[in-house]
């Protein structure tokens, strides 16, 4: 495989050669490339890197991850290749062929473990054809704060008891194909409004009500998780002072001694700005491990900040202010798993219900009386751009729609319009006549949108609303935006199932 190169300065190992590959072992890098990969990839590999996290940028078909896959274990077998994979509108591997499975809340709505196990089995399965074998799921946080801006449809829901049903699923399957789990974000993101990729996000709840979030956890470690991720997150009632990533009362204390965790702990992405913002990476990651995490994640592609890190760590050592036996525990910790989950699994790949993630949008979508069909609708579609960290695989509902009805005719707006009441009178002008569906995603967060709806309502009270993210008065109620999930709306509009 043809490497590209990134500059790198390389000054010696201020420590053992043994201690400089457990440095290494503790990090998970990002990187540019499809079907190459830099030169300094390649040298943090030969050092003992412990991890990759591909991303879109790296994936064009199946074939080409399993060949990119294969390259990067070819230069050390033990490498973990992992990717965020939870279903729903993350959609890292849509070129790749992935299943197509809704969101984890339209399961927490469906409430059926076996359902959720099936569409776990399904995502497992393709890693395991594609060479990836540690998966960033499932999501383990409780969705309770309205405003919240990043958890909403990836979480199973507000209910402790059934979200730890669900995760129990979920990792029992993914295990059984070989693949590592990992539930996120410790102890849990659900009760905050600020999304820690932009900010540093607190959860100012009492301690017993921070205690309740953490039952999914716990039935998520009782499962065998072989990985944890923390959360970027301050809780002042159980540390006012560091979020859950650098805190080791909360990653010692909670999640080793109470929920009795003996597996890999390891970071949301250090660039977010939680971390970067307020201590920059390099500290990130040598505060990270020193207080319980035993492997970082630097995400972005620019190698020089994953350099950056191992510099800063290794510095920390050689000046003892990173005591070896922390760096010793992390990296066995991280040799473990690599044990049992770096390699692929030998032989073809067993096919799964590749029916499963449609069949339980449909549940989701059913679950409550639906309105009657509106074939040749007017459908709009509003909905905010797309997170710049968690992808979108470019679906929408009037594709989906159009898909069934080829007389349907509609509007998609993806962002807040230059000119909204322009966009409304055209919008009333062209569905003259015809039904009209206004469908909207998370208004409450995004006031446009609701402005928007509400105008069109004023003038056309019978159209049809229609919800795709956390339900909020509509008549048909997607609970996601994955494509199986507006697959599932657009059956109901066009009268299909």
């Amino acid at each position: 495989m043809t490497s590209l190169h990134v500059r790198e300065t390389q000054p010696p190992s201020p420590v053992s050669s043994d201690l400089d590959e457990a440095v290494h072992r503790c990090l998970v890098a990002g990187f540019e490339g499809t079907t190459t990969f830099p030169d300094t990839l390649k040298r943090l590999i030969d050092r003992g890197l412990g991890g990759v996290i591909l991303f879109t940028r790296n994936v064009r078909d199946a074939e080409q991850v399993r060949e990119l896959t294969d390259a990067l274990r070819a230069i050390r077998p033990d490498l973990l290749v992992a990717i965020d994979n939870e279903g729903g509108g993350i959609g890292h591997l849509v070129a790749a062929g992935a299943p197509e499975v809704p969101g984890s809340y339209a399961l927490g709505v469906v409430d059926d473990p076996n359902l959720t196990a099936r569409c776990a089995d399904a995502l497992a399965g393709h890693l395991a054809t594609l060479g990836i074998t540690a998966s960033y799921a499932p999501v383990a946080d409780l969705q309770h704060q309205a405003l919240n801006p990043i958890v909403r449809t990836r979480s199973f829901g507000a209910d402790p008891g059934l979200a730890a049903r669900h995760l129990r699923a979920w990792i029992g399957a993914t295990e059984a194909r070989g693949i590592a789990s990992c539930a996120k974000h410790f102890p849990g993101h659900g009760g905050t409004e600020t999304d820690s990729h932009h900010d540093m996000a607190v959860d100012p709840r009492p301690g017993e009500e921070l205690r309740a979030d953490l039952e999914p956890f716990r039935a998520a470690v009782a499962a065998g998780v072989p990985m944890l991720m923390s959360a970027h997150v301050v809780y002042p009632a159980l540390d006012a002072n560091r979020p859950a990533t650098l805190s080791r009362r909360i990653l010692g204390d909670v999640l080793r001694l109470d929920l009795g965790f003996e597996g890999v702990l390891i970071s949301d992405a250090l660039e977010m700005k939680a971390i970067a913002g307020r201590y920059g990476e390099a500290a990130g990651a040598r505060i990270a491990l020193a207080t319980g995490a035993d492997q970082v994640i630097v995400a972005v592609p620019d190698l020089e900040v994953t350099l950056a890190c191992r510099d800063e760590v290794l510095e920390a050592l050689h000046s003892r202010r990173l005591p070896e036996e922390r760096v010793w525990e992390a990296a066995g910790r991280v040799r473990r798993l690599a044990e049992r989950y770096a390699a692929p699994g030998a032989g073809p790949v067993a096919g799964w219900d590749s029916g499963a993630g449609l069949e339980a949008a449909r549940r989701a979508v059913h679950a409550r009386p639906v309105p009657a069909p509106v074939r040749g609708a007017h459908v709009v579609d509003l909905f905010p751009p797309p997170h710049p960290a968690l992808n979108w695989g470019g679906e929408d509902l009037l594709t989906e729609v159009r898909a069934l009805d080829p007389t349907a005719s509609g509007t998609a707006v993806s962002g807040e319009p230059s000119d909204p009441a322009a966009l409304a009178d055209g919008i009333l002008r062209v569905s003259r006549g015809a039904p009209l569906v206004v469908a909207t995603c998370d208004a409450g967060l995004h006031p446009w949108q609701a402005r928007l709806r509400d105008a069109l309502l004023a003038r056309r009270p019978d159209a049809v609303r229609v919800d795709t993210g956390l339900p909020e008065g509509g008549d048909v109620l997607s609970y996601g935006r994955g494509r199986v999930n507006l697959r599932a709306v657009a059956e109901v509009l066009a009268a299909e199932c």
